[in-house]
């Protein structure tokens, strides 16, 4: 393919990269590395596609792009940014950018991105302001992957499932999406489907009439209608009964619900998003959960890390925490480098949730401003002295932890425990290897067709792993 390409960039080094690779393309690069030479440039000549940072030698590329859109508003926008937080990438998505690379990135990826923004005629051309007092916090590149699905789902009304361990931030991506999307003025609606009686959950998500079941004195206006015009979260989605299953599709599929004991049916207007801890599958296959909900929700998943994930967010997320904690009353403390590095080298099986609180209880309990290595150790005890040694002891006891958990049925045992532990493994090697898929291959002793099918059948993402070459 050919096409010209602008590339607004002022570190040298990586736009030597990415245009050496353009060109290997077939493309012709022009580069600058201020938003005054791309002012000048754009006015004296057309191109199919630009590249741009957002820090340049001049100013903010994101909040100057407004003369570039005058200009060429249906020239396709690819947005760089080392800037790697939820706010740059809303900030790029806001400028109607065909697609975001937070640095680093694969190259690969961002050429066959040049390569479809050039042959793409669909522009996104709205812009608006960005987006503030966003509530996730961590610049990892597994959090950027979330950022960037965040931002493809905020002008559309599309079915989102959110999946990931307990702790890991399900409702605030879920919070996300309603407050940054084109619902936010209305209300979001949360409804835990583990914590309703098996009973009452029919009525607490459709409402009832007076005189539907025994203690129904009232008419009752269920979550669906609550959250008319906003956000329906239904979380922990794996733990609802079949029977509401039911109900919940049949809503889904018609936009229409029906009060317990009444008769008339009643359009809903709400954007549904879901979450679960479970991994649905095996349920689906044990009959506990209904294959075409899972379909029906699954529009848009989004995978959630655990923080064993993204430990390099840790430092950003204690701090974060410290401040919550000093604006809810608690002694303002700081935490050295030392004490970070002990943090960052332990397991966190409860997540984001379980380190929020060990922050807490060292913002209570330290004697001192400063949070030093030793009065993590005394405080958050043997917890906080070593990480697990991931002995064979540790793995038979992780197996044992699994199997109690998830209890596969008779005939399914093998090749249930067998893909719980593949997924983990492959994950390690495309870590280890920056998504580099041959190498990685190499590092597992199989060959690259082989990586490829596995990573399809356990729907691991290696996308989430990529960094730059």
């Amino acid at each position: 393919m050919t096409g010209r390409v602008l590339l607004v960039e002022d570190d040298a080094a990586i736009a030597t990269v990415i245009r050496s690779a353009l060109e290997d393309e077939g493309f012709s690069v022009d580069r600058c590395d201020s938003i005054a030479a791309r002012d000048r440039l754009i006015a004296s000549a057309r191109y199919d596609v630009m590249l741009t940072d957002v820090m340049l030698a001049d100013g903010d590329g994101i909040a100057s792009i407004g003369t570039v859109r005058a200009a060429c508003p249906d020239m396709p926008l690819i947005v760089l940014s080392a800037q790697n937080t939820l706010d740059t990438a809303v900030r790029a998505s806001d400028t109607g950018a065909f697609e975001y690379f937070p640095k680093p990135f694969d190259l690969e990826d961002l050429v066959r991105a040049v390569s479809q923004a050039v042959g793409s005629s669909e522009r996104r051309g709205e812009e608006a302001q960005a987006g503030e007092g966003l509530p996730l916090v961590g610049r990892s590149t597994a959090m950027q992957a979330v950022y960037r699905m965040i931002t493809r789902v905020l002008r559309n009304d599309l079915t989102v499932l959110i999946l990931g361990e307990s702790g890991t931030g399900k409702e605030l991506v879920a919070e996300a999406i309603h407050e940054l999307g084109h619902r936010k003025s209305g209300p979001f609606v949360a409804v835990n489907a583990a914590a309703i009686p098996a009973d009452l959950i029919e009525s607490e998500l459709f409402g009832h009439e007076k005189g539907a079941f025994t203690g129904a004195i009232a008419q009752a206006i269920g979550k669906f209608e609550q959250a008319a015009g906003g956000t329906l979260f239904l979380d922990e989605i794996g733990d609802m009964p079949l029977e509401a299953q039911t109900r919940l599709l049949r809503a889904l599929q018609s936009g229409r619900i029906r009060r317990v004991g009444g008769r008339q049916e009643i359009a809903v207007d709400v954007r549904i998003v879901a979450a679960t801890n479970r991994d649905l599958k095996p349920m689906i296959a044990s009959g506990r959960f209904r294959e075409d909900l899972f379909y029906r929700l699954n529009v848009v998943p989004i995978q959630l890390p655990p923080l064993r994930e993204r430990a390099e967010d840790i430092e950003a997320l204690v701090k974060h925490f410290l401040g919550l904690a000093a604006r809810e009353g608690l002694p303002e403390r700081r935490i050295d480098r030392a004490a970070i590095a002990l943090l960052e080298d332990q397991r966190w099986r409860g997540n984001v949730r379980e380190l929020q609180n060990a922050v807490y209880r060292l913002a209570l309990m330290a004697r001192d401003d400063v949070i030093d290595a030793a009065t993590t150790k005394a405080i958050l005890g043997e917890t906080a002295a070593h990480a697990p040694d991931g002995d064979g002891d540790d793995l038979k006891g992780a197996l044992s932890g699994w199997l109690t958990q998830h209890a596969p049925p008779s005939g399914t045992l093998y090749h249930r425990a067998l893909a719980a532990f593949e997924r983990p493994l492959f994950e390690h090697a495309l870590r280890e290897t920056g998504g580099n898929q041959l190498r990685a291959a190499k590092l597992l002793g199989i060959n690259r067709n082989t990586l490829r099918k596995k990573l399809a059948e356990l729907d691991v993402q290696p996308e989430r792993f990529l960094r730059a070459g």
